[in-house]
């Protein structure tokens, strides 16, 4: 992109990493060091159409069910392809009118999401191709917690948990997402502990993100 538009950037991790909290906090880190710059968040699913059909299947509030009338759970394979309809949606009305008005998008998860978690169930091809047009973003932070530091988190932040969300399920994540960054590898990447403090992590992304502000 060119000095005169936005930036995208994405911030990655599995349930509990600490993406939303690091979200925060690099928006405000961004406001008090570049108060000239315009930052907007978001996250995927989105707030559209599809991205709210997500998250009501995530919560098990809508379920698959055959024309027999047998109930189970939602077919994976279209549940991955919802995703990258929304993530195309989210582009196309959300993130890239921002960017070229030269705002700074913060994604709490894109496309590296899509291929950690839906891979679990559906093939890699698959995914690959169904958001084969989805660009990288400036920067994509992935935030590393063991998959037990995790649940714990989660464990003592919230009442409920969606159907990702469980011991055994974050560690098949956790190395998903480890052959995701290899299949499919961002043009510009950051890992960060995320067991260190949450201001050092906060400081480091930060650190990286600012060069790319002009």
């Amino acid at each position: 992109m060119t000095p005169s538009q936005g930036r995208f950037l994405v911030l990655e991790g599995i349930d509990g990493a600490g993406t939303t909290t690091q979200l925060r906090a690099l928006a405000e880190g961004i406001a008090q060091q570049r108060p000239d710059l315009r930052v907007h968040l978001t996250a995927e699913p989105s707030s559209g159409p599809v991205g709210q059909c997500i998250r009501q299947i995530l919560r098990g509030r809508i379920t698959g069910q055959d024309v027999l009338g047998r109930p189970g759970s939602f077919d994976p394979a279209s549940l991955a392809l919802l995703f990258a309809a929304d993530r195309m949606d989210h582009l196309a009305t959300e993130v890239l009118p921002l960017v070229r008005e030269g705002w700074v998008v913060i994604s709490d998860r894109y496309l590296w999401s899509s291929l950690a978690y839906q891979s679990l169930k559906t093939p890699w091809s698959l995914i690959q191709q169904a958001n084969s047009l989805a660009p990288d973003p400036d920067l994509m932070v992935m935030i590393h917690v063991p998959p037990e530091v995790a649940m714990s988190r989660l464990e003592g932040s919230r009442p409920g948990f969606d159907v990702f969300e469980n011991l055994a399920t974050l560690r098949e994540v956790e190395q998903a997402y480890r052959q995701a960054l290899e299949v499919r590898p961002p043009g510009h990447l950051l890992e960060v502990d995320g067991t260190l403090p949450i201001g050092e992590v906060a400081r480091r992304i930060l650190d990286a993100v600012l060069p790319l502000l002009g």
